[in-house]
């Protein structure tokens, strides 16, 4: 055989070798400088706190929306913007905002305070259009409160502009990986999470193809240190009934080196706590990330230069790995 003929050869023996897989190409990337300018932006004085309803919460939503276009991703439905209202009692009542049509219908009698939101969701169509796993953050925070004395903005850094960051690469990762899911990626930003999982529950009851629905992975506050001296700690809550979840993570952290120290905790019915819930009560199977509390949970010092980008960077790729079987596996 002549030289060449060795060395064409020999390419094609080794091949296999240096080709990425697709899971590898969205993994690459994912990075640190990506969150940062996500984290950032949303986290930053300007957007006031990104309360729900308000002017900061609404410059959030097109921050969002202008990412998921630049990135060539599709709205969901006829626009990436899922409008709801929340009701509730006049302010010197008690009452939770409520955005249940048979609750509304009563508020609507009374003297009620009325608060237009916005979900914002966005999809890759799967080869299977028939099914959805859904990998959702809430992007409001508190806003401002002008009686505080020093700081009045509850910037939101960790709550939850670590969550909504971690969405927007992993879109950017099933992009980047080159395939067609198997079934239809729905990446959603809830509005309204503060006020009571408003955005959330408003999504559930009223999307036609819910019973189509067969998984929600959840971001909540994943970017900061429970415990200084355990920089790689992470809760991973998940749906007790389907152990394959927990499986994935410890052979996909040894698999691609990821550094976390997971806190596995299996959960019979994970209706608490976040956006997960709605999804639980209607039996979805969930998966929930999330970093404890910490001293600036609910303060105005939640700021953005107390992230851990590297927990957050690799919590971000081990869920985009959670999300690539939840959209290609058959059964989980």
């Amino acid at each position: 055989m002549k030289k060449t003929g060795y060395l064409l050869v020999s390419l094609l023996l080794s091949a296999p070798l240096w080709a990425q897989s697709p899971q590898q190409k969205g993994l690459d990337i994912i990075n640190q400088a990506t969150a940062e300018a996500h984290v950032g932006f949303l986290a930053s004085d300007e957007l006031q706190g990104r309360e729900a309803g308000f002017h900061g919460g609404r410059i959030a939503g097109e921050y969002i929306v202008a990412n998921l276009k630049s990135m060539g991703i599709e709205p969901l439905g006829d626009s990436y913007y899922y409008p709801f209202e929340a009701y509730r009692l006049e302010r010197q009542k008690k009452g939770r905002w409520q955005v249940h049509p048979d609750s509304i219908a009563e508020l609507k009698n009374t003297v009620h305070q009325k608060l237009p939101l916005n979900n914002i969701l966005g999809k890759i169509e799967g080869k299977n259009p028939d099914e959805y796993v859904i990998v959702g953050a809430h992007y409001d925070h508190l806003g401002i409160d002008p009686m505080l004395d020093g700081d009045q903005i509850y910037n939101g850094a960790d709550d939850n502009a670590s969550g909504v960051s971690a969405v927007l690469q992993i879109a950017r990762a099933f992009l980047a990986s080159g395939e067609q899911p198997e079934k239809t990626v729905v990446f959603a930003f809830w509005d309204g999470e503060e006020k009571g999982l408003l955005g959330s529950k408003a999504f559930v009851q009223s999307f036609p193809e819910m019973d189509k629905v067969r998984g929600y992975l959840n971001f909540d506050m994943i970017g900061r240190n429970h415990i200084e001296d355990r920089p790689n700690h992470v809760v991973y809550f998940y749906t007790e009934s389907h152990p394959v979840f927990g499986k994935w993570l410890k052979e996909d952290i040894k698999r691609y080196n990821l550094n976390l120290d997971p806190d596995y905790r299996p959960w019979d019915n994970p209706v608490g706590g976040s956006d997960n819930g709605p999804f639980a009560k209607l039996g979805v199977p969930i998966i929930w990330y999330h970093t404890d509390g910490h001293p600036d949970y609910h303060l105005p010092s939640d700021e953005a230069d107390k992230i851990n980008w590297d927990k957050l960077v690799n919590i971000t790729k081990a869920s985009f790995l959670n999300m690539w079987n939840m959209a290609n596996e058959k059964k989980f």
